[in-house]
């Protein structure tokens, strides 16, 4: 079974699980009856009875060890199925035909959701090119990036990955996403944004254990760059030096990744892009893919495709940088949820 920061996909149902019964119990001894009647609409009280004795059922299952294993070959089911359903208790292939199709449109339906989310292009800013592309691990996963736009009409570009993976690490994409498209029209600092975001998300995040993220405000006239990185793996700028080689310039963190602390200060790092200049933005699928002798991708040979390409279009830059990474890893889905966005200027 998957393993995420020392805890094991069981172990964060059964939290989960723990946490729903002791609000739905809660809810349950101190709601009078006008508001349980119209809560329950039709229903009576012992369908809430038999859910809050249903959840100490799986509780009690989890605790064992026992719970999500499969009636028919009492292996451990899908991973992906018991995240949806903690009460899944037969494995994918010994579902009848009529379930299976059940579950393929459940799982359709939440990639179709999670895909609308994501910007479906990048931006057509003047002097500027972009692309990116963002691929999961699981049918749905916790990588998020998007093209939005501060209050001061700023261009900016985000780039997250939450801890996770699979349906948890994507719902609490989907709660980043839709915070961020308040906060950031509503801000003009990347600095503002992130200690609003970590401030909304620290006493709030239940499934997973923290989100790294890099915002970015970018003036497209003057190629003025400032941004936040909170524990995100630096993003680079590759650009000619004064002595006309090419140099890698890391935007390192300037605080620490949302929901690791409380009063979190983030400070603001700033550089200028220059016309021929590129950025590359990454999660950390990407770097850690490994190959089948359990070799790391790495940042050197991301740089290293990225200079050897440096000529060519920000498209086919990604492009080669997917094709490289299937090819090393050997396989066509990667282990991690992947996302890249490389930017360049083109113009004065």
């Amino acid at each position: 079974m998957n393993t995420i920061m020392g805890q094991s996909l069981l172990q964060r149902v059964v939290q989960g699980l723990r946490i729903r019964h002791t609000d739905l119990l809660r809810w349950f001894s101190n709601a009078d009856e006008s508001e349980i009647s119209r809560r329950l609409g039709r229903h009576s009280r012992s369908a809430v009875r038999q859910e809050i004795q249903g959840l100490a059922e799986a509780i009690d299952r989890g605790e064992k060890g026992n719970l999500g294993e499969c009636e028919v070959c009492h292996e451990q089911v899908n991973d992906h199925l018991l995240e949806m359903d903690y009460a899944a208790n037969v494995c994918l292939e010994h579902l009848d035909s009529e379930q299976r199709s059940q579950l393929e449109n459940e799982l359709e339906l939440s990639r179709k959701v999670q895909l609308a989310l994501l910007p479906r292009s990048a931006p057509a800013i003047p002097g500027w090119e972009m692309s990116a592309f963002s691929q999961p691990a699981s049918i749905v996963g916790g990588d998020y990036f998007d093209f939005l736009e501060f209050g001061d009409k700023a261009h900016a570009i985000i780039i997250a990955d939450v801890m996770g993976k699979g349906v948890p690490a994507s719902m609490l994409m989907a709660n980043l996403q839709a915070s961020l498209r308040i906060i950031v029209p509503e801000s003009t600092s990347p600095a503002d944004v992130v200690v609003r975001l970590n401030r909304l998300f620290h006493h709030n995040i239940t499934l997973t254990k923290f989100v790294s993220l890099f915002v970015c405000h970018l003036d497209p006239l003057t190629g003025s760059l400032s941004y936040v990185n909170a524990g995100h793996h630096p993003p680079f700028l590759i650009r000619q030096s004064v002595r006309k080689e090419m140099e890698f310039i890391s935007l390192r963190p300037t605080g620490p990744a949302i929901g690791l602390v409380e009063s979190a200060a983030y400070e603001l790092g700033e550089i200028t892009i220059h016309k021929g200049n590129l950025l590359v933005l990454y999660t950390d699928g990407i770097v850690e893919a490994r190959s089948s002798s359990e070799e790391e991708f790495g940042e050197k040979r991301l740089k290293a495709i990225v200079d050897r390409l440096l000529k060519k279009s920000v498209s086919e830059v990604a492009q080669e940088i997917r094709d490289q990474l299937r090819s090393f890893s050997g396989r066509s889905v990667p282990d991690d949820d992947s996302t890249l966005i490389v930017c360049r200027r083109t113009a004065d």
